[in-house]
């Protein structure tokens, strides 16, 4: 039997523009491919957060310049992130199957994600979304748009969103069956579409991004994954990052996890969210394990050689 893992791709997975985008999702392509030649299941999520700001920002440049263009919810923005996202990921996927003349069809599938309306997040915005810019341009644009800015690890002030927990994923039927079939499926791309639940089927997109790592322990968790794999831009978790005493870690227990985020190790705009979201899948299956690296050192990673690996105890 196949076993089956759950992928979250970070950022530099992606690029910046859809241009640079093509050309990053073929190595991206080429990891993925790998493991599926590997015999394991693959899903795969990604984030949106350049993706996503950048949409809304030109349709709100558009509608405030033109006149002509509609102005562009935020919910229909991470939509269309979705789809453009899963365009390039499954044509670069598909093309490194016949390449390698493996069969097996790859799918992006549009995915919305329900939060509760009542979630504290929409209270205290923390999401980085779209590009950066300088204190003074930040705080102009703040004041002309009612946004907030932070500033995001010394590298300028971006905008920030509510990014509230996933509750349940609306399309996880069509995404089971897909994965029983030993299909390769994009899904809850940029997090999923954040809705909230009005009623039985009826669904009301929210202005947020749900955080990727997040919204991909939760797809491992309902898929019953064997392992949630989170590739970023790092090829291990360490603590004391980026000072002299810097530790590289091959491992943590969830117990071991949850002593280092007290002692607070872990950046909250970047590994704190992933090491959390690993420590949900872990703490609530019975043999799951999580796996943080680089895409660069995905293949290695799993076969025990090198990442972080998260396990029980």
């Amino acid at each position: 039997m196949s076993k089956r893992l759950v992928i979250a791709l970070g950022g530099n997975a992606l690029g910046n523009n859809p241009k640079e985008q093509l050309e990053l999702v073929k190595k991206t392509a080429a990891t993925i491919v790998d493991l599926v030649e590997e015999g394991y299941d693959v899903v795969i999520g990604h984030g949106n957060g350049p993706q996503v700001g950048m949409v809304n920002l030109a349709f709100e440049y558009a509608h405030n310049n033109d006149g002509k263009t509609p102005a562009m919810p935020f919910p229909e923005c991470g939509a269309m992130t979705q789809g453009y996202i899963g365009y390039h990921l499954q044509q670069a996927v598909q093309r490194e199957l016949a390449v390698r003349n493996i069969q097996k069809p790859c799918a992006a599938i549009v995915t919305q994600v329900v939060v509760d309306q009542n979630d504290s997040a929409f209270q205290n915005p923390t999401k980085p979304v779209g590009m950066f810019y300088s204190k003074e341009d930040a705080e102009r644009i703040a004041a002309e748009t009612g946004y907030t800015f932070v500033e995001d690890a010394g590298r300028g002030y971006r905008r920030v969103v509510p990014s509230p927990i996933p509750s349940k994923i609306v399309e996880l039927p069509v995404v089971e069956q897909l994965v029983d079939m030993h299909s390769v499926i994009i899904t809850v791309g940029g997090g999923g579409i954040p809705v909230i639940e009005k009623g039985v089927g009826d669904y009301e997109g929210v202005a947020a991004v749900i955080d990727k790592d997040r919204a991909s322990a939760k797809l491992a968790l309902d898929l019953k994954a064997d392992m949630l794999v989170i590739l970023t831009a790092v090829e291990k978790v360490a603590i004391n990052f980026n000072k002299p005493d810097q530790k590289n870690l091959d491992q943590m227990t969830v117990a071991e996890a949850r002593q280092y985020i007290a002692e607070g190790h872990f950046a909250p705009g970047s590994m704190l969210p992933k090491v959390e979201s690993c420590i949900s899948f872990v703490e609530n299956t019975t043999g799951g394990r999580a796996l943080i690296t680089s895409l660069e050192k995905a293949k290695e990673a799993l076969q025990g050689k090198t990442g972080t690996m998260l396990v029980k105890e």
